[in-house]
């Protein structure tokens, strides 16, 4: 997949492309079915396939800090999108003049002028352009004009309630990341570097433990969960804290990984952590011995779980 930033550094359109739309916040099952649409007519047509979407996200750029976290972050985003077998990811920077922008000049400059676009998918509320203006109906009379289809998927349901990017956010801050899965198309994943931390893991308690710095993302409600721990492409079970840990009177939040049987040095790796199921709230324990016992009876309980088929990584 080639990542640009603006179309004209995308080569090969002189017949036309297929194009979709988003901001395609946790490139969910929805998503999914959106981006595999285009990717499929493109391949039908012999067209090169374009997802466009917009960093950052609208909603950052209007409200700044006070937007809620995002499911994921660009590079994840990007990453996933690729695994779709996409041609091309055009990032817009979404800036004042993009704001400003009427959806008949975004559709000229940027679909027409710039992409060629011969078919556009979009989705079934998707709207864009200065006042949300650029609405399914702009789009089809639009694209009778100036020669290109446009179709909008319907959405996309488990257990009778659209999949959306909202509704996901509320299961993995209740800390349901199960349920969070149906919707994902797989687990909830976090990631960041390994950096330095109290030091308690294998020191106090005999059970080494990787501190995680997160910058910007989604965290699952406070508690210890089982999960799959990425490493250099390795994939290990591991247990994961996310809170404050009471019983040493933290102020500050951490998400501490006990990688299953893994003895390494992790310090300034990347980790990526993918949550299966919370296995129980935080709790002030009475001292170590009584924490280290719970704390075996989690990895045993995770070690469980994860044996289970439909625990695995997809």
């Amino acid at each position: 997949m080639h990542c640009v930033t603006w179309p004209d550094q995308i080569s090969g359109l002189e017949r036309g492309s297929c194009v979709t739309i988003g901001n395609f916040d946790g490139v969910h099952i929805g998503h999914q079915r959106l981006i595999a649409r285009v990717r499929d007519l493109a391949a039908g047509l012999g067209l090169p396939s374009v997802v466009i979407t917009f960093e950052p996200h609208p909603l950052r750029f209007f409200t700044g800090k006070k937007t809620p976290p995002f499911i994921t972050l660009y590079e994840q985003r990007a990453e996933l999108i690729k695994s779709l077998g996409i041609d091309h990811l055009l990032c817009l920077e979404f800036n004042q003049e993009l704001a400003s922008m009427s959806p008949e000049d975004f559709v000229r400059s940027i679909l027409v002028e710039g992409l060629r676009v011969k078919e556009l998918v979009i989705g079934y509320d998707y709207a864009f352009g200065k006042g949300r203006g650029g609405n399914y109906a702009l789009l089809n009379r639009l694209g009778q004009q100036k020669g290109f289809g446009v179709e909008q998927l319907e959405p996309v349901m488990v257990d009778q309630a659209i999949v959306s990017s909202t509704r996901i956010r509320d299961l993995v801050e209740a800390g349901d990341v199960w349920a969070a899965k149906a919707l994902l198309g797989r687990f909830y994943r976090v990631s960041g570097t390994v950096i330095h931390g109290q030091d308690r893991g294998g020191r106090l308690l005999g059970f080494p433990t990787a501190n995680v710095h997160l910058v910007d993302e989604l965290f699952p409600k406070t508690g210890v969960y089982c999960c799959w721990a990425e490493l250099e492409g390795q994939i290990h079970p591991a247990v994961a804290n996310i809170g404050y840990n009471p019983t040493f009177g933290n102020e500050v939040l951490s998400v501490e990984v006990h990688i299953m049987d893994l003895n390494a040095d992790l310090y300034d790796k990347q980790l990526k952590v993918h949550f299966v199921q919370r296995l129980r709230g935080e709790r002030k324990f009475s001292g170590l011995d009584e924490l280290k016992s719970q704390i075996g009876k989690d990895i045993a309980l995770g070690r469980t779980i994860l044996a289970l088929p439909e625990a695995r990584m997809v």
